[in-house]
């Protein structure tokens, strides 16, 4: 069966993407959402459009999308959670910029991701891994095993989310949009304060050229229009060099950019002869393994990582040193 294009039922208006994908930028603007949910359902809409001859979406419905996730899936050979994406996109193309919101929307389905149990080290393993690493990455590699932050939270942190004194983190706008609280490692607290103290001076010398302003979520910089140059707001973890933001055109300093964390975390393994999968999500999983085969709560764990639902948590009660379900193997009798 082919699919080299979708039957074609009405007239090419690629005039109109361009204007298009305006207004897909502005309405996310306004909806609050990240820069990357903007880039992603950008280059799918436009991907969409192109695919499909050029003909505005409006002219399109349930059989296009039908096709262009299809092809996706056969040609492409792309994951669930990729076409997964790529559905949420057009999904809110529809509902959010075209204003439709038509029961054929309904009746798509998502691509149904694959069940895989976690990846997960053993305390020793972790030990061999951090000793391969130095400097703010070791800090931050702690902070993902130690507090079982996901790495796009950990590079977003500000200085206000470090608590020292209750010995917590507050991680804001986490997935879903929720806040919540989770440990602070005791044995990161002389590194993250001696690594504040370093980036403070740098932010100083920021302020001292007439820089040192920080993105802030829309809401957050009209209430507090001189909070963006505020220690405070700062990021933990702020990217060495300053750069243009691509919707202000302000120039700042953002956050790390999280691809040299996942990279010094691969060849970390690889130095340590760690012969599993390790990456930045790993340290999140063993976080919680651990915690587990230590006797702590799953209850308390859920609300540590920020699961919604305590079944997501309750997958890794897999590893718990136990075998199989925590049975014994009839060859062990």
């Amino acid at each position: 069966m082919g699919y080299s294009h979708p039957p074609s039922d009405g007239a090419t208006t690629g005039q109109h993407a361009p204007r298009l994908l305006d207004m897909v930028r502005a309405r996310i603007c306004r909806r609050g959402l990240a820069i990357r949910t903007e880039d992603a359902y950008v280059s799918w809409i436009r991907r969409f459009i192109l695919a499909n001859e050029k003909r505005h979406p409006n002219e399109m419905g349930e059989r296009e999308v039908e096709w262009f996730l299809t092809r996706l899936a056969v040609q492409g050979k792309v994951a669930a959670s990729t076409q997964n994406q790529a559905l949420s996109a057009l999904l809110f193309l529809y509902r959010e910029v075209l204003g439709q919101d038509l029961p054929w929307m309904d009746n798509i389905r998502r691509a149904k991701r694959p069940e895989r149990l976690p990846v997960v080290l053993t305390v020793e393993e972790v030990s061999r891994l951090l000793v391969q690493m130095s400097g703010v990455h070791h800090l931050m590699a702690s902070l993902l095993y130690g507090s079982g932050i996901r790495l796009m939270e950990c590079v977003r942190l500000r200085v206000q989310d470090i608590d020292f004194v209750r010995s917590e983190i507050l991680v804001r706008r986490g997935k879903g949009g929720k806040d919540r609280r989770t440990m602070l490692p005791a044995r990161t607290v002389p590194a993250l304060q001696l690594h504040l103290t370093q980036t403070r001076v740098l932010h100083e010398r920021d302020l001292a050229v007439g820089h040192g302003a920080v993105w802030l979520p829309g809401a957050l910089a009209r209430k507090y229009p001189a909070a963006d140059r505020e220690w405070i707001w700062q990021y933990v973890f702020p990217s060495r060099l300053r750069s243009i933001d691509p919707r202000s055109g302000v120039e700042r300093r953002h956050h790390v950019d999280e691809k040299n964390l996942q990279r010094a975390v691969r060849i970390a393994a690889q130095a340590a002869g760690i012969a599993k999968h390790a990456t930045c999500h790993t340290l999140r999983h063993s976080f919680a393994t651990h915690l587990l085969e230590s006797g702590s709560d799953i209850r308390t764990i859920q609300e540590l990582l920020g699961h919604s639902d305590v079944s997501t948590t309750m997958i890794y009660t897999h590893v718990l040193n136990r075998g199989g379900s925590g049975v014994v193997s009839p060859l062990d009798r």
